[in-house]
């Protein structure tokens, strides 16, 4: 057996079910070992677009998946979707040919390549030791949340892998499992004393909070003591439902979310940033508040500013073990209470006992009536009031998504690409929970949404799939087109068209710069698609939509794309934070 095809067969063994690529000579047999041994591969026409959706699958089903590519332009053509997997913590493997001659026309350092976007670096060096490199690379995707670049020499991939029976590497290797980190008993107890001061707390929850059990351990602490809750825009959906959720925290924060976020007194990131994004530069911030941050990575613990408190530890655990602390310190107080009652007067034995009762009654924070009745008329973006700018041959971006809304199932997970437009599908569109939204945005790189929305498309087919896309980021990843369209999926690609990347022109645009280098002539993007397969509507009004609700009606048999011509006549509310950071 050859090294390729035993690294193969291990990585499927090791759990790597599913990979992402294209195919060249050199990955040539260690893809079709993993496809032989069970993987599914999905070839796509870029590698950029296959890295892109093998990010988007890992972050979407919560497994690690691989891109496999030919060495030097394979590798090369994937780096910004790898930047983007890096850059997130994306549990990913990237397999890639390598040649080792510096003469060979392929040659490039890999290595070095894969340490300047935040990827880590393995490699097959022998027969003898290929099986347990490849497993240990595994390990780290998988342990360390990162994304690994296994280099695999064409010379090392050809050798015969000695004396080990066939049979023997494909034994069943248990996937790994990133075992939670168990906080400090002392850092609880410090968590425990800033709620328990706290009275007008919010909670920010972030991508290490993404799931049901931290979801439901944040739910219950912050009800204990009245918190509001919010997310990263990556954790979106994540609290959908909650009454006492104001949505995402940041740029895209509705005014009323951004208003109640200022007001608190102590504000805890759980698996979140709290970066320039999230936390607007620092201006959701108020004066006086305190600031937690919660991450089971301390190197992540005061990052992006400074914390009062860091507590390293697993969201889930770390929000359970307050509970159970708070609970704790409750019942001491109650105890003590009930002793001094034992030795007071009658009527003071009944003041205490009234006193221990509240106690145990969970803290009303800013869950208040009124502010419940604020977040359920007007936290939500479609739900502020603005001026309709539609015209006969342009709609309102506000408009088009809020009418989406309606028309699109509820059960849908939606891939955005970067851009000006990028905010009304991200905040209009609702979604079901934490996978609803697939947010590809940690590089801010045009042209990933349409291969994110496949990969998220692929771990959740019981979902309807939406990618959302400017002008700019349709043209760059058309090539998937005809992955969409292949593979079968019933996707509804909708496409902001402004004839411009217009997140520039309203940047420069202002100050009198010529706009030439970023605006372009009008483009028929339905003709386009319908020249992969797709069926295609062109919208203007809001009326053109009825198209829409006919293809959902129907058999779905082809997928859609809606090329609006939307509106340009200004930016996006989040454009001018957006470029605060540049």
């Amino acid at each position: 057996m050859k090294v390729a095809e035993a690294v193969g067969r291990a990585l499927y063994a090791a759990g790597v079910g599913q990979v992402f690529g294209v195919v060249g000579s050199g990955n040539f047999h260690l893809t079709n070992a993993m496809v032989a041994a069970g993987s599914r591969f999905v070839a796509a026409r870029h590698e950029g677009g296959a890295a892109t959706m093998a990010d988007a699958y890992a972050r979407v089903s919560g497994t690690v998946a691989a891109l496999s590519v030919h060495q030097g332009p394979g590798l090369t053509n994937a780096m910004t979707g790898i930047a983007e997997a890096a850059k997130s913590r994306t549990p990913l493997l990237v397999l890639a040919a390598e040649v080792t001659e510096p003469r060979s026309n392929f040659y490039v350092d890999q290595e070095a390549l894969a340490r300047s976007v935040g990827a880590v670096t393995a490699r097959i060096t022998s027969a003898e030791e290929a099986v347990t490199q490849a497993l240990d690379a595994v390990r780290r995707a998988v342990c360390e949340r990162r994304t690994v670049l296994l280099n695999l020499p064409l010379g090392v991939q050809a050798l015969d892998v000695p004396d080990v029976p066939d049979d023997s590497l494909a034994l069943a290797v248990e996937p790994p499992e990133r075992a939670p980190v168990e906080p400090e008993f002392d850092e609880v107890e410090a968590l425990a004393r800033v709620l328990e001061k706290s009275r007008r707390p919010v909670f920010v929850a972030g991508r290490g909070a993404r799931s049901p059990g931290a979801r439901d351990a944040l739910a219950a602490l912050a009800e204990r003591h009245g918190a509001l809750l919010a997310m990263s825009a990556v954790a979106r959906g994540l609290f959908h439902g909650d009454p006492w959720s104001l949505d995402v925290s940041g740029g895209f924060a509705s005014p009323l979310a951004a208003e109640l976020i200022q007001e608190a007194d102590l504000i805890v990131g759980w698996g979140c940033a709290l970066n320039m994004w999230t936390m607007r530069h620092g201006r959701l911030i108020g004066p006086d508040a305190t600031v937690v941050q919660v991450d089971d990575d301390a190197s992540a613990l005061g990052a992006h500013r400074e914390v009062h408190l860091g507590v390293t530890g697993d969201v889930e655990l770390t929000a359970r073990r307050a509970l159970e602390t708070d609970d704790a310190n409750r019942q001491a107080q109650q105890g003590e209470q009930a002793q001094q009652g034992e030795q007071a007067q009658q009527g003071e034995q009944a003041r205490q006992g009234q006193q221990a009762q509240r106690v145990q009654q969970p803290r009303q924070g800013l869950r208040t009536a009124d502010i419940g009745a604020s977040i359920a008329a007007r936290v939500r973006w479609r739900d502020v009031p603005y001026e309709d700018t539609s015209t006969r041959e342009r709609i309102d971006p506000r408009t088009l998504s809020i009418a989406l809304d309606d028309i699109l199932p509820a059960e849908r997970v939606i891939g955005v690409d970067s851009g000006n437009f990028m905010g009304y599908p991200s905040m209009y569109l609702s979604v079901p929970d934490e996978n609803g939204l697939c947010f590809t945005q940690a590089f801010q790189s045009i042209g990933l949404g349409l291969a994110t929305a496949i990969g998220a498309a692929l771990a959740r087919p019981d979902r309807l799939p939406v990618a959302a896309l400017g002008d700019g980021g349709a043209m760059m990843g058309a090539a998937e087109f005809d992955t969409v369209r292949r593979l079968g999926l019933p996707m509804v690609v909708v496409v902001y068209n402004d004839a411009a990347y217009g997140a520039e022109v309203h940047h420069f645009g202002p100050d009198g710069h010529p706009l030439d280098t970023v605006e372009f002539p009008p483009t028929d993007i339905a003709a386009v698609a319908r020249g992969f397969g797709f069926e295609a509507v062109t919208v203007r009004t809001q009326a053109d939509l009825k198209a829409v609700e006919n293809w959902l009606a129907g058999p779905r048999s082809a997928p859609l794309l809606i090329d609006a011509k939307v509106v340009a006549d200004r930016g996006a509310w989040w454009l001018e934070e957006a470029f605060r950071g540049h």
